[in-house]
């Protein structure tokens, strides 16, 4: 275990550095000058170009990056050109919203989607699996506003359930949470469905109904844990989805995650905004996938980590 987890870190260290180094490169090539942006229009070319040198952005690629990886060796993740502020700091004020959201939207798209396949693989070239197969492709080509928008309207607009956006209660959550629930639902009805249907064929689950145990036990005791391994791995990236922001379902909502916050610095071409929320964004990738490997034996104890 202890071997499996120092050469899980030390690949999720590479993959880390190369991820910086990608993003750093993009946005060095990328035609946008931060430098105007923080000047201004009215900015003369010496003003501009005190700026660039202040920011040592009139040096080499190779230097600009070495010097940020020095800085995020000790924690740093730079300052933010535009607000003046540590972007750790502007993160980290972001960073309470985008977890709830997370939270919200995982256990929701857990708690429609797994349902739905549990019941189109038990009904299996039926009438209710072709049509939950259908609506779950509907689901996932919908856009994101759309469904905002159509659930704004009738909870919070006509039937006045929730309020219309904002944070911090319940209440602000569910809406957003169900959007994102409902939208990544479809993919993780189709995935259960495929699993639980190859699991449903296999011999020990004739092996549990030959020994006269009930349907519904064999399904939740016997076949339920073993097709909901893969499903494990999915919420592992979803979770770095989340964590960068959701940019539509949160100016739908109102919601104050990093989305809002990767957006105004996209926009602004705030380069170390950027990057600290796409390391961020990078890293619970990394550790939801570490996460989900180190929970799968316990639901499986076939599976042995080497």
């Amino acid at each position: 275990m202890i071997a499996y987890l120092l050469r899980r870190l030390i690949q999720s260290g590479m993959i880390l550095l190369g991820v910086s180094f990608v993003t750093f490169l993009l946005l060095y090539v990328l035609p946008a000058d931060p430098v105007r942006q923080i000047a201004g229009r009215s900015a003369t070319a010496q003003t501009v170009e005190n700026i660039r040198q202040q920011l040592g952005l009139d040096q080499p690629f190779l230097v600009q990056y070495g010097r940020y990886l020095g800085h995020l060796a000790q924690g740093d993740l730079g300052r933010s050109y535009l607000q003046k502020t540590e972007v750790a700091a502007l993160i980290g004020a972001r960073l309470p919203a985008s977890l709830l959201l997370m939270a919200g939207g995982i256990a929701c798209e857990l708690a429609i989607g797994l349902t739905l396949g549990v019941i189109a693989a038990l009904r299996k070239g039926r009438a209710l699996d072709h049509g939950l197969m259908l609506g779950s492709f509907a689901v996932i080509s919908a856009p994101q506003f759309v469904v905002g928008l159509l659930l704004l309207y009738v909870f919070a607009v006509r039937l006045d359930w929730f309020p219309v956006g904002g944070y911090g209660s319940f209440a602000h959550l569910v809406l957003p949470a169900l959007t994102l629930g409902i939208l990544g639902s479809g993919w993780y009805a189709q995935m259960m469905r495929s699993s639980m249907i190859e699991v449903l064929r296999a011999d020990f689950i004739r092996t549990a109904r030959a020994k006269g145990l009930g349907r519904l036990r064999v399904v939740l005791r016997h076949a339920l844990p073993n097709a909901i391994l893969p499903i494990i791995a999915m919420i592992g990236i979803d979770i770095g989805i989340f964590m960068g922001g959701l940019v539509v379902v949160e100016s739908v909502f109102g919601w104050p995650g990093m989305g809002q916050l990767t957006w105004q610095a996209i926009q602004r071409v705030d380069i170390p905004i950027i990057m600290g929320v796409t390391l961020v964004s990078a890293t619970a990738i990394v550790l939801g996938n570490l996460l989900a490997d180190l929970i799968a034996p316990m639901i499986d104890p076939r599976i042995r980590l080497r």
